[in-house]
């Protein structure tokens, strides 16, 4: 069984390692329900009890299937879910954290999470037309109102974590992070050492780059995230595919998978840091799982992240890099 984690010093207490949720539904091949709830409940006998989502994935769809995935066990688990976006007609048209808009989001993950609380509410994106402290606002009425537990943010930078803070307490930073993708460390990380806010890395895998298993993006079909990656486009894709190599060596020499030396990296940055890696097939959940019980040595972390400098490529497009509050 995994150990537990704190985020925040709130009183979130959650699994070592989540489980993203968002690739059962949506951007990472076609969907398979039955595997994907098999999934979630093999999760929850290993000890993953941290459940990643957002009623942007799919959309809803993500949520609902969750929900009927945890009837009879929802005391078992902690969720996560988000809101934060505009969603017209199934797709995604910008973001927006206007008050109203927050609670209704709020009201629909209720009725598909088939839940009366969330555990862990994250605004997915800064809104940059709704002052935080107005956001943070709703949401702390959410708490009393006993709808939501703890308060999250998802890729917000640091002057808009420190305002949010003060208004009320912040448990956890959502963001990318992971050997492949470390902008955090400058500014950010040392904030949430500051405020006691823990930090949720999705993407711990690099999308899948960091397992040695990805093709280049031209390889998948039209609808599917990694297509349009640009660090998996042309000469990108062949530069850093030097990097997963680094990474191979590292878990031949412990006797492990490139993704189980991704996530204890991860691990051992901190006690405050929970990954949620994704996964929708039982096979990879349980591999991922036993990251847990490796210790990379100090001369193995130094080589990882002496690598990061020759990643190619942004790790969004220029449309999803403009949401990013940094």
């Amino acid at each position: 069984m995994l150990n537990k984690r704190k985020l925040g010093n709130q009183g979130l207490e959650v699994s070592e390692l989540g489980l993203g949720c968002m690739g059962m539904s949506q951007s990472y091949g076609a969907p398979n329900d039955a595997e994907s709830i098999a999934t979630i409940h093999r999760a929850i006998e290993l000890g993953v009890t941290f459940l990643d989502t957002a009623e942007i994935y799919g959309p809803y769809i993500n949520e609902e299937l969750l929900g009927r995935s945890l009837q009879g066990k929802r005391s078992k688990v902690v969720i996560a879910t988000k809101f934060g976006f505009n969603i017209v007609n199934g797709k995604m048209q910008g973001v927006n954290s206007q008050p109203q808009h927050i609670r209704q989001a709020v009201e629909g993950s209720l009725k598909r999470l088939k839940t009366d609380y969330i555990d862990l509410l994250y605004q997915h994106r800064v809104d940059p037309k709704v002052p935080i402290e107005e956001v943070i606002g709703v949401m702390s009425e959410l708490i009393r109102e006993g709808k939501v537990r703890f308060l999250g943010l998802s890729e917000a930078g640091a002057d808009t974590i420190r305002r949010a803070h003060r208004i009320h307490p912040i448990s956890a930073l959502q963001s990318e992070y992971s050997i492949w993708e470390r902008n955090l460390e400058l500014n950010i990380i040392p904030l949430l050492h500051e405020l006691t806010i823990g930090l949720v890395p999705f993407c711990p895998l690099g999308r899948g780059f960091l397992t040695g298993k990805l093709k280049p993006a031209a390889d998948y079909i039209v609808n599917d995230f990694r297509r349009g990656d640009p660090r998996m486009q042309g000469e990108n894709f062949e530069e850093n595919m030097k990097i997963v190599s680094f990474v191979e060596r590292i878990a031949k020499k412990n006797r492990s998978t490139s993704a189980q030396v991704a996530l204890a990296w991860l691990l051992q940055k901190g006690d405050g840091i929970v990954p949620i890696p994704g996964t929708k097939k039982r096979s990879y959940l349980e591999e991922n799982t036993l990251s847990a019980k490796l210790t990379l040595s100090s001369a193995d972390i130094q080589e990882l992240e002496n690598a990061l400098p020759k990643v190619a490529g942004n790790r969004y497009n220029e449309q999803h890099m403009a949401y990013i509050d940094r």
